[in-house]
């Protein structure tokens, strides 16, 4: 099974930007990671952090204990923190997102419905809040729409 996306496809290979599985375990933990701490990890430490599981409180508090170490060893100070919002936007599953919402009004034939979000695994939920940002680049939003079939 893949870790990644296929709207992913063009740079995790080399893991040049921080995949949406890391993304997801950074907001699960707490941890902001800009891309200038994510390119001073070694390919293996990256790597780390896409296959290592964070799904229980304990694994949590692990990965983001390494990471804050690593981090903090190349860079000289840790990575900040950010807040952890439970529940997640992307557990909430009996409403679309106000951010999702938004986005969809710029493409005019998908299928996405609250119950398809809600059919949704919690990781291809977090991809759309998160291409679905204010400020981020959502290009990747129509290709995640056509890859999780609701376009």
């Amino acid at each position: 099974m893949s870790h990644f996306f296929a709207f992913e496809a063009e740079f995790t290979a080399s893991l040049r930007c921080i995949p949406m599985i890391v993304r997801y375990k950074l907001d699960l933990c707490g941890v902001k990671l800009k891309l200038l701490h994510w390119h001073q990890l070694s390919q293996e430490q990256r790597q780390w952090l896409v296959v290592t599981p964070c799904d229980t409180p304990e694994a949590q508090a692990d990965y983001r204990q390494q990471l804050r170490d690593w981090v903090t060893h190349t860079h000289g100070t840790p990575p900040s923190d950010i807040e952890i919002r439970q529940p997640y936007p992307w557990d909430i599953t009996t409403e679309l997102p106000e951010t999702v919402q938004q986005q969809l009004t710029n493409v005019p034939h998908h299928s996405l419905t609250v119950e398809k979000w809600s059919a949704l695994t919690p990781l291809q939920r977090f991809a759309l809040v998160k291409l679905s940002q204010p400020g981020h680049e959502n290009r990747n939003f129509w290709p995640a729409l056509q890859e999780f079939g609701l376009a």
